[in-house]
């Protein structure tokens, strides 16, 4: 299963597979939400680089004095407002997303200890790029609906046409930009994160995904794994 598909059909029917491991796809949701808020602070603590839209939080977090997670919520709730005009629905994992994220990332921050030396920085950065794949094919292959980034991504695709390549690029190119500008941290992790995140996302989602078919029943798998879309 692609990431694409995974986001594209976030829920099963009332009764459907999906709907009878709802306690499974609970869990994945949330210790996926947490974890990948956690990851992020790993990123912030190295130093070294962030993934594009943390670049953004925290120039603006440099600017308004508020923390990189409370400014991850005022972001993503501006962002989810922005899926009225795209015509958007929401699901329980975008609302999720938009808290769970950025609560986990200040509280990782705050039990972290300061990291001086290349020597634990590196290590950071590496963990945090790891655990980011990681939680991204746990909170994704739930299929609770995409985050609010993700949304805007998919629905400019859609209204615009343009392909999701193109659309996740010029808004990447544009958070990254800007918070750069406002003073985030852009460098070797920013890079190694556009790399590695998406070999990583596609991997642990089919290590995590949920079966959709009854146990015994055969299944045929149809075309061939797409690029991903990165949660946010």
């Amino acid at each position: 299963m692609s990431i694409r598909s995974a986001l594209s059909h976030p829920v099963g029917s009332p009764s459907g597979p999906l709907s009878r491991r709802l306690p499974r796809r609970l869990v994945q949701l949330y210790v996926g939400l947490a974890l990948y808020g956690a990851s992020s602070a790993l990123l912030v603590e190295s130093g070294l680089g962030l993934e594009p839209w943390n670049v953004l939080h925290q120039g603006l977090a440099e600017l308004t004095g508020l923390t990189i997670g409370v400014v991850s919520i005022i972001v993503g709730a501006a962002v989810l407002l922005l899926w009225i005009p795209l015509r958007q629905r929401p699901g329980l994992g975008t609302v999720s997303n938009v808290f769970v994220v950025g609560i986990a990332m200040d509280g990782t921050l705050a039990l972290l200890p300061d990291a001086h030396t290349l020597a634990v920085r590196i290590p950071l950065l590496v963990a945090g790029v790891l655990l980011n794949g990681v939680a991204t094919g746990l909170y994704i292959s739930a299929r609770f609906g995409p985050g609010p980034r993700d949304g805007l991504m998919t629905g400019l695709h859609r209204r615009t046409g343009r392909s999701i390549r193109v659309v996740r690029t010029v808004l990447e190119v544009a958070v990254v930009a800007t918070g750069f500008a406002l003073g985030g941290t852009v460098g070797v992790g920013t890079v190694l994160y556009a790399v590695a995140i998406g070999p990583l996302a596609q991997l642990f989602l089919r290590v995590f995904a949920v079966p959709t078919a009854p146990p015994g029943s055969a299944v045929v798998a149809a075309g061939q794994p797409e690029r991903a879309i990165l949660p946010g």
